[in-house]
């Protein structure tokens, strides 16, 4: 994989069948040590001067998301873990737990995906069955 990359970040939520789903992507760089992969990304937010700080760390059974900056948020997801954290925004914040039942990666030539799913509570009321999933491709060889 390249250092230069194309991130897509990807989240579903839903309380029944059917579900929201939103998608990102991001130009980042991407690095690998000792088995650990490593996106770096930065994202603009609608309404903020200065943008948010992105982190994406995984390897197998485990998937971290780290925002820094006008957002804050350590996200941890670990299969068969719980993980609580403060997800604080320019206008407040709130109490975050998942409980995460599926960690997957999966690498191919080309590109690599992360996911999760897990159970999202905010401020201790169950909300939605969720999923993550980060794709990772070179950046001259972009696909949907």
């Amino acid at each position: 994989m390249t250092k230069d990359v194309m991130v897509t970040i990807a989240g579903f939520h839903s309380l029944e069948e059917n579900g929201d789903t939103i998608e990102m992507v991001h130009i980042g760089e991407y690095y690998q040590r000792n088995g650990t992969h490593y996106l770096l990304f930065e994202e603009r937010m609608e309404g903020m001067s200065e943008p948010v700080k992105n982190r994406v760390k995984f390897r197998e059974h485990y998937l971290e998301v780290q925002k820094r900056g006008p957002v804050t948020v350590n996200m941890v997801f670990e299969k068969g873990k719980s993980q609580s954290s403060t997800y604080a925004i320019p206008f407040g914040s709130f109490l975050m737990e998942t409980h995460t039942t599926e960690v997957s990666i999966r690498e191919e030539e080309g590109r690599i995906e992360a996911r999760a799913e897990y159970a999202l509570e905010i401020n201790g009321v169950y909300c939605a069955r969720s999923e993550i999933r980060v794709v990772v491709q070179p950046k001259e060889s972009f696909r949907l």
